[in-house]
């Protein structure tokens, strides 16, 4: 076929007209891009370089035109458009790379707060829930934000918009739970209970927790079980397990054995809420000893306050005083639990880091202690610290249970029921035990 007449030959573009590119002022370059006289463009390696640097292509705007079915300005390939601002580069859901590597961005775990938002949402409202089924039902509220996350545990799959706050809620959010409740112990309340009381309440506590070590090791479930049970049944439940397993190693069961103790223990309490204030009769005991057995014994505090004002008021007061000073043992018993795994050099398997010496939600808890114990943490604002640490163990509990599978509590088995329940049953023996024996 004749070429074809430079009138028919499609019209290269005017130099004012061509792209823009640092990298393609070379004239032979753009003169190998224009069409060949046959109509075809041939293949180029400048053509399509830079989709994704320039919006649109070298080759497409040379013949005339952009590529059909690709809107005007929108980039080839799947390459992301940088802004002006450099968003692309240096944001995370639009938090800017500075803001989440300063202070707000350590305490969120590196996310933004559009990260975290959608799952911190859920986990309040699932708690609201609960403490709403709570008050109208008498249900405890622990329990409840328990089985309802349970139910959402879809929510918290890899790749939903609210796995990311879920974790950041059931990790940092207890942690401040933890750390303020720290503003309900000080040491005057010891004054008042007397030195045998305090001592008898503190060896349950140890033997509490040696006694769920041997029967571990006779039922073959891991030390790091024990520890997290039985310092749960000793010192407050819930709240205990949860601080407790935060300075134990990880491994792929912890998520599970976190959420089965908190549940066991929530049950438990519930059934002793009811069943240990008519045991108090049977035992003949007083207003202040039943308040010294169902404090020393019953795990979770709201349960504590339930059985104990249901007797009176004085076993009431007593209770929660005594349930207290167990709580003020878990700063004690999470150290001494981190020196030995330290000691003994059982890191975490996964990332092969020990786990910190004292927790930071740990020396919270001691701090807000030491100035309430001082004086200087005014009742209202003591008061309102309770109640804050109330809502935010709540709503960690909440997002605990939204990440647990419920197919995987099953796999817990028979074994680890009954070794909560036998721990149970030894603190209460106990405790009855040394108050017949002090008289």
């Amino acid at each position: 076929m004749p070429p074809s007449s430079p009138a028919s030959r499609p019209s290269r573009p005017s130099r004012s007209s061509r792209p823009s590119c640092p990298s393609c002022h070379d004239p032979e370059s753009l003169q190998d891009a224009r069409p060949d006289p046959g109509g075809a463009s041939p293949p180029s390696n400048h053509s399509g370089n830079h989709s994704g640097d320039h919006p649109g292509n070298h080759s497409g705007a040379l013949a005339g035109g952009r590529p059909e079915g690709r809107p005007e300005g929108r980039p080839e390939g799947d390459a992301p458009t940088p802004t002006s601002s450099g968003a692309s580069s240096g944001s995370l859901s639009g938090a800017p790379f500075a803001a989440r590597s300063g202070p707000l961005g350590r305490l969120l775990g590196g996310l933004g707060p559009a990260q975290v938002f959608p799952g911190l949402a859920v986990s309040v409202l699932v708690a609201a829930t609960a403490q709403f089924l709570s008050e109208h039902y008498g249900a405890p509220a622990m329990l409840m934000a328990l089985l309802l996350g349970l139910a959402l545990n879809f929510l918290a799959d890899e790749g939903s918009k609210t796995a990311p706050g879920i974790g950041f809620t059931a990790r940092t959010v207890l942690r401040l739970g933890v750390a303020l409740l720290g503003a309900r112990i000080s040491a005057g309340m010891l004054v008042g209970l007397g030195g045998a009381a305090i001592g008898l309440v503190i060896a349950g506590v140890v033997l509490t927790i040696l006694f769920a070590l041997l029967v571990t090791r006779l039922i073959g479930r891991d030390w790091r079980f024990a520890l997290l049970t039985g310092g749960a049944v000793a010192i407050c439940g819930a709240s205990a397990a949860m601080a407790i397993a935060a300075v134990l190693p990880r491994h792929e069961k912890s998520e599970r054995d976190l959420v089965f103790t908190v549940l066991s223990v929530t049950v438990l309490s519930t059934v002793a809420m009811v069943l240990y204030p008519m045991l108090a009769q049977v035992f003949g005991f007083d207003a202040r000893d039943s308040g010294v057995f169902l404090g020393g014994t019953i795990h979770d505090v709201a349960q504590v306050v339930g059985a104990g004002f249901s007797i009176g008021p004085e076993a009431g007061e007593t209770a929660t005083l005594v349930k207290l000073i167990r709580v003020s043992m878990l700063a004690p018993v999470v150290l001494c639990f981190s020196l030995v795994i330290r000691a003994r050099g059982l890191a975490d398997p996964a990332s092969g880091k020990r786990p910190p010496l004292l927790p930071g939600f740990v020396l919270g808890f001691l701090a807000l202690a030491a100035v309430n114990s001082a004086g200087l943490l005014p009742p209202w604002l003591s008061e309102l610290a309770g109640l804050l640490s109330r809502w935010a163990l709540l709503v960690a509990i909440a997002a605990v249970g939204i990440k647990t599978s419920l197919r995987r509590m099953i796999e817990v088995g028979p074994g680890a029921i009954a070794l909560l329940v036998a721990e149970t049953a030894f603190l209460g023996i106990f405790v009855v035990a040394g108050l017949h024996a002090l008289g």
